[in-house]
């Protein structure tokens, strides 16, 4: 079955461009595109799963245990997705199968792909990038890190020539190392300040750009390391980043929802749009034409607009998400509901694609026994019942600390009211309701 649904995929006709369309189907916030030569669009959400689009279709790559950051396509035949869990996975494209080939100490924000394809380079917030020479059967028998940034790696990016490797960190530097060195030492190219989210290198025209935690958004040459043009306006984080080779046009999302298009070729903002009405930016990739710009963020979906004509068209969070809701409007346990759980669980049957599973009937059930979810092996087989008692502890402690081993995201409720008053709502709202 996954073999016949991905070769129907890979054989149909990529995603139109120039026109205005959405990809749903994701269980959580976008937080990465890639698009393939061909034209093929993978997607990596916060539900823990890759989507491969084919029209308005997705087929569901399934393996991560946490939220996916990044996805990125090696070759026709391969695909590579990191996240959360950090783990690094290469997915076959013409059997639909999918292997974990590589860890890291932290979660995974970003890989790149050497331009010869035998080379992954991933970049981790334990501080490390990660280089994986693959084989022909495009398994990871060798692996070494490359260590030199003071706090987490947030984006890696090879030269067109794959000598060399960049790459940028919370410690607010740019490095590059020389790939061809048998033990790369890094060279710091450029020092901001701030964290360096963003990092697009066009060494054919010799710049590179980058953004920022502080919104920074600058284009340096990349043999004096002087800054060419800053694009900075008054929003802040940048948090994704895309280029169109073709066009020359750079994109730039940031934490208030706007997208600014730059014109390299002339160095200048051409267009300046709001893209969320609420949220951020966390994704952004040009289609194979570069006419149009896709993007991600909060919401589930994925929105592409024509490049041309983006003004023309609605932004994303046309419908408010649940858990962006004014807190004031809503009673306690509804709200301590919305604003903790409600992003990755939902209170019908059927876990929707979440990062969780569906809370349906949660009372008097054992934990992990949800059949549409997959579990992380601490859950398999585990004695807990959920109750009152239990649902209190796991919120009191932390998750980390009452189910070690669990994907759920570490979190607490401090006060007793609040946890009561969720486990009210819980009850009241999980319940089998009859017909």
């Amino acid at each position: 079955m996954w073999r016949a649904l991905i070769i129907a995929c890979l054989a149909a006709t990529p995603l139109a461009a120039q026109d205005f369309f959405t990809l749903k189907g994701h269980g959580g916030p976008i937080m990465d595109i890639a698009v393939s030569p061909n034209g093929q669009v993978a997607t990596a959400s916060f539900d823990n799963s890759v989507g491969l689009w084919d029209t308005r279709r997705a087929t569901w790559l399934e393996g991560h245990r946490a939220a996916v950051n990044t996805v990125q396509f090696m070759s026709n035949d391969l695909l590579a997705s990191a996240g959360d869990d950090n783990s690094i996975w290469l997915w076959s494209l013409a059997s639909g199968e999918g292997a974990k080939v590589a860890t890291h100490t932290a979660k995974i924000v970003d890989i790149a792909r050497r331009p010869d394809g035998k080379t992954v380079a991933t970049a981790s917030w334990d501080a490390t990038i990660g280089l994986i020479e693959m084989s022909a059967q495009g398994t990871a028998p060798d692996e070494k890190r490359l260590r030199g940034h003071k706090a987490g790696v947030n984006a890696v990016a090879f030269s067109n020539d794959g000598e060399t490797l960049y790459s940028a960190s919370v410690d607010g530097t740019i490095r590059a190392w020389s790939y061809s060195d048998n033990n790369p030492i890094s060279t710091v190219i450029v020092k901001h300040g701030f964290g360096v989210n963003e990092l697009i290198i066009n060494d054919a025209e010799g710049w590179l750009a980058y953004g920022a935690t502080d919104g920074g958004t600058r284009i340096i040459d990349l043999q004096t390391r002087a800054q060419i043009a800053d694009f900075t306006l008054e929003r802040r984080p940048i948090l994704a980043m895309a280029y169109d080779p073709n066009s020359g046009h750079l994109a730039a999302g940031d934490g208030q929802g706007f997208i600014m298009v730059i014109d390299t070729n002339r160095m200048r903002i051409t267009h300046d749009f709001q893209a969320s009405r609420t949220g951020p930016i966390w994704a952004l990739a040009f289609s194979q034409n570069g006419q149009n710009l896709l993007a991600g963020g909060i919401e589930d979906i994925v929105y592409s607009w024509p490049v041309a004509t983006m003004r023309e068209h609605e932004p994303m969070a046309g419908e408010q998400r649940s858990f962006l809701e004014k807190p004031e409007t809503l009673a306690n346990g509804e709200r301590q509901f919305k604003r903790k759980c409600s992003i990755c669980h939902t209170l019908t049957q059927g876990s929707a694609r979440k990062a969780g599973p569906s809370l349906y009937e949660l009372f008097g059930r054992r934990a992990g026994t949800v059949k549409d979810y997959t579990y992380s092996d601490t859950l398999d087989g585990s004695e807990i019942v959920w109750s009152a008692e239990t649902i209190d502890a796991l919120f009191d402690l932390g998750p980390d600390h009452y189910i070690p081993g669990t994907k759920m995201p570490m979190q607490r409720i401090v006060k007793q009211i609040d946890r009561d008053d969720l486990i009210d709502y819980l009850r009241a709202q999980t319940a089998q309701k009859e017909d």
